[in-house]
């Protein structure tokens, strides 16, 4: 079924194209009102979601000279000089003669659609920073450019309107509805596009979002893309002194509550279903200079566990695998990760996004998570569809158990991933033990079967944490910065084996893991291992 929808999706495409292609095409949305730009937003407000260059650049140090007409470029190099937030990092010293003269030769080029400069994603951004460098793109310039700039910028908004739908990614959804709400408040003698692009967003929201406000992909990746992007919204409305919706209110009060738990309380990034490290202390920043405030003291939201006092942090990935959404989800139900006075003790491999799909798929292994895995497959099934791994058979965790007191806490949780294929269901149960400093975990395999198969448990760390077998063989020594912890395992043998590290966004490094290693011959298999701080 998957693949004759496939078949289809891409005869409906080929159609498509040649309708974008089409004098009908450019016709229907060149039907545009005559407007000036009178609303002029503030570029500081794009500040979460722009790495500024430290020395801004002048656009007279730019090699600029035919450049729309440079047939070499790569398509990497190609979206970073058609999405314009290079502007971003221009002295306002900049001529804005010269700025404006690019922007008059990137109109003469791609005033009518073509597939490349007019993707969906970049029109989007492409607009966004037009608008938010007024200063040099628009102040300033004669009637005639004037005129073109605010017919080209509305020609692109009518343009993502119709492709916003048939858009495959939901954050690209976003910042379409995004750059259409801007057109409209900065174009306001036509309210088309801010009620457009409100209720777009409402529906957008209600699709991706669960009742607690989490995105229902459990990224915590894409939780934080939408909380800046919902405030950069915002922001725009008040600024334009324009009411905000009530709708955008609401979603970034329980976006805010996953962020403060995920991030705000830790202020460590977890490595679970697509995430990376981050740099959210500029966002912190961000947050505290526009008056943003967040709280939530729960040990369980979207999913994730949190267990934390003063010098430990204990958390686990105890949700379900998404149904939909599931491009950034990783296999690692009941994986966890230790934090000891904010660095790593125990941590997840991370997530390879980049266009290498065998790097993608190994990093959403179950292998690459602090987790059991039975004979080498991860309790998640996906299918390659244009190289991103989407879940065709899931999971569900259940019976999760919380205790947090002062001098105890645990987490007990059962999935079911492997029920299907082994009869299976993993139980995991931690316990810590604030006073001795001791984790003591329990991991079971309950057979409906009697069958016979390999298992693996692995104990990630990150690149610069050291691991030691000790001379008996029976404990594993890890350094962690001036801290030394020993790990050992009742009934098993443990080694020290190599693996991949993603920790960093779009590249890979060497890293050690905990590794133990066995076979399954009981109905009911108990794995009883320890780490306890020496």
């Amino acid at each position: 079924m998957i693949y004759i929808n496939r078949f289809f999706s891409k005869i409906l495409s080929k159609i498509n194209k040649l309708y974008l292609n089409s004098r009908f095409y450019d016709k229907k949305i060149s039907k545009i009102n005559n407007q000036n730009l009178i609303y002029k937003p503030s570029p500081h407000l794009l500040s979460s979601l722009i790495r500024y260059q430290k020395k801004k650049i002048k656009i007279e140090d730019l090699v600029l000279n035919k450049i729309w007409d440079n047939k070499e470029i790569n398509n990497k190099d190609f979206r970073k000089l058609n999405n314009f937030y290079w502007l971003f990092s221009l002295d306002l010293k900049s001529s804005k003669e010269n700025t404006q003269t690019i922007i008059k030769n990137w109109m003469t080029v791609n005033y009518e659609y073509n597939s490349k400069s007019w993707d969906f994603e970049l029109t989007a951004r492409r607009i966004i920073a037009w608008l938010s460098n007024h200063k040099l793109t628009y102040e300033e310039s004669n009637k005639q450019y004037k005129s073109d700039f605010n017919n080209i910028i509305q020609k692109q908004t009518n343009h993502l309107i119709n492709e916003i739908n048939k858009s495959k990614f939901i954050d690209d959804k976003l910042i379409g509805c995004a750059s259409i709400i801007l057109v409209g408040l900065c174009y306001q003698d036509d309210k088309k596009y801010i009620s457009y692009g409100s209720n777009l967003l409402k529906k957008i929201s209600k699709i991706t979002l669960d009742n607690s406000g989490f995105p229902k992909s459990r990224s915590i990746k894409q939780l934080i893309f939408f909380l800046k992007y919902f405030i950069l919204i915002r922001e725009w409305f008040r600024e334009s002194q324009n009411s905000v919706p009530e709708h955008i209110d609401e979603t970034i009060y329980y976006l805010g509550q996953g962020y403060a738990f995920i991030w705000q309380n830790l202020k460590s990034d977890l490595l679970f279903n697509g995430n990376n490290i981050s740099d959210n202390e500029n966002f912190d920043i961000y947050l505290e200079r526009l008056g943003y405030k967040f709280k939530n003291n729960n040990q369980d939201h979207g999913g994730y566990i949190i267990l934390r006092d003063k010098k430990i942090c204990l958390t686990m990935d105890a949700g379900p695998s998404p149904n939909l959404f599931s491009k950034d989800y990783q296999s690692g139900a009941l994986s966890f990760e230790i934090i000891s006075n904010g660095k790593k003790l125990i941590s997840n491999c991370g997530y390879h996004n980049e266009k290498n799909a065998k790097l993608n798929k190994l990093s959403k292994s179950t292998a690459t998570q602090n987790t059991l895995v039975i004979d080498d497959n991860s309790s998640c099934k996906f299918i390659n569809i244009d190289n991103n791994f989407l879940i065709t058979k899931g999971l569900k965790v259940t019976k999760k158990e919380i205790i947090f007191e002062k001098n105890f806490w645990r987490i007990n949780a059962f999935h079911d991933g492997y029920q299907k294929k082994y009869n299976s269901i993993h139980e995991r149960n931690i316990e810590f033990y604030p006073e001795q400093q001791t984790f003591i975990g329990n991991d079971k395999i309950l057979k409906k079967i009697n069958k016979n198969y390999k298992f693996d448990i692995r104990f990630h760390v990150e690149p610069d944490v050291k691991l030691m077998k000790t001379q008996d063989g029976k404990s594993i020594l890890i350094e962690l910065n001036d801290e030394g912890w020993k790990f050992t395992c009742d009934n098993y043998d443990i080694n020290i084996d190599n693996g991949l590290y993603f920790g960093n966004k779009n590249s890979y490094s060497d890293n050690q893991n905990i590794f133990i290693s066995g076979i399954s011959n009981n109905q009911t298999e108990n794995i009883r291992w320890e780490i306890k701080k020496i």
